[in-house]
């Protein structure tokens, strides 16, 4: 950019160029029209036409710098605008895009918020399972050591053979640990009339057999476990047997009890002789379910058997109950006929105060006339008696 007066030209303009190289010339025009002085005034004018010529063409040179200028200016002015408009979009999106995500943020903290809280609730509901079942891990290691040893495996028999006979039966009508005329002493004896007379129930619990059959991995194994388990259950009817059943004390049988159904269905499922045996023995194996359901038809027994020595005294009452319902009904009559009476006098009570009242209301008016004509009873004197 140069500065001639109060006009600014640019230097990369072609037409500014033009205009400066047409200067340069018109300036060594001047010098050598200078150092010409002497030449002719006729070759002088041309050259002083020539310079005004290239004065004017330097004058259209610089309005069109101006009307260039104010162009770009203009269009300066238009871009400044467009860039705000630009801007300004850009701020309002960049404002709604920041809204936009502040509340996304905000929801997804909540929905985080709410999920870690739901999570905490089910941690410490899986805290409190674990627990039950550390608790349930240390009950079950518990049952195993008393199911380990045999004398705690028999009272673990005996309780629960308690608790069902407790359940089924009245308290007065059983035993337990009762003691027989031959020094035994059963685990129960149930009370029942005759017959079938007073009914055992001893416990009985071959878990090593079992267990060893559950845990046989081979044939031979296998062989041994069910050899173990026959001869533990045959022993234990023997003694049942031996020792429960006694002519003219107790019923010709007795029941020997698994505390286990899975050693119940075992037996009924692979040894049926060992059944077959017990029903020959007069002994029956029960399980907590089939025990329960034989108490119960015992209680029907009981109660039956009650109702029968109860009968003579049921008769009696019966006919108590009859002669008190006669004499009720006696008494109801008689009270109705009392009723009637006191009714019927209460009627002509009522119309003797119906008659007092109006005759009170008639001296009340001093309504004499209307006494004075009504009728007076005739009196019908005494006759003189005859001498």
């Amino acid at each position: 950019m140069i500065r001639l007066g109060d006009q600014f030209f640019d230097l990369g303009n072609p037409l500014v160029l033009l205009a400066l190289a047409g200067l340069a010339i018109l300036f060594l025009l001047l010098i050598l029209t200078m150092r010409a002085a002497g030449r002719s005034a006729r070759m002088a004018e041309p050259l002083l036409a020539q310079m005004a010529a290239l004065g004017g063409r330097v004058q259209s040179l610089s309005d069109g710098q101006q009307q260039l200028a104010g162009g770009l200016h203009h269009v300066s002015e238009a871009q400044a605008a467009a860039q705000a408009r630009v801007l300004g979009l850009m701020e309002q999106r960049l404002a709604e895009v920041s809204r936009g995500m502040t509340e996304s943020l905000h929801g997804t903290a909540t929905r985080t918020a709410r999920s870690l809280g739901e999570l905490q609730q089910r941690l410490e509901t899986i805290d409190k399972a674990q627990a039950n079942i550390e608790k349930l891990s240390g009950n079950v290691l518990s049952l195993q050591d008393i199911l380990a040893n045999k004398q705690t495996r028999g009272a673990f028999g005996e309780i629960q053979l308690n608790d069902i006979v407790l359940k089924a039966l009245p308290s007065d009508s059983f035993t337990m640990q009762a003691t027989l005329s031959n020094g035994r002493r059963a685990d129960c004896l149930i009370h029942l009339p005759d017959p079938p007379g007073h009914i055992v129930v001893d416990a009985k619990f071959p878990l090593d057999a079992y267990e060893a059959l559950r845990r046989a991995t081979n044939n031979s194994e296998l062989i041994e476990a069910q050899r173990r388990l026959r001869i533990d259950v045959r022993n234990h009817l023997k003694a049942i047997a031996d020792r429960y059943i006694l002519e003219g004390e107790t019923a010709d049988g007795a029941l020997m009890f698994l505390p286990s159904e899975a050693v119940y269905a075992e037996l009924h499922a692979n040894f049926p002789e060992l059944v077959r045996e017990g029903f020959a023995l007069k002994v029956w194996i029960v399980s907590p379910t089939t025990c329960m359901a034989v108490l119960n038809t015992m209680r029907a027994v009981l109660k039956d058997a009650r109702m029968r020595a109860q009968a003579g005294t049921i008769r009696r009452e019966l006919a108590a109950l009859h002669s008190d319902v006669d004499r009720l009904a006696m008494r109801v009559g008689s009270l109705d006929r009392h009723f009637g009476q006191a009714a019927k006098d209460i009627e002509e009570i009522k119309i003797s105060a119906e008659k007092a009242g109006k005759r009170a209301r008639r001296l009340d008016n001093f309504d004499f006339e209307d006494l004075a004509q009504a009728p007076v009873p005739q009196v019908v004197p005494l006759a003189t008696p005859r001498t």
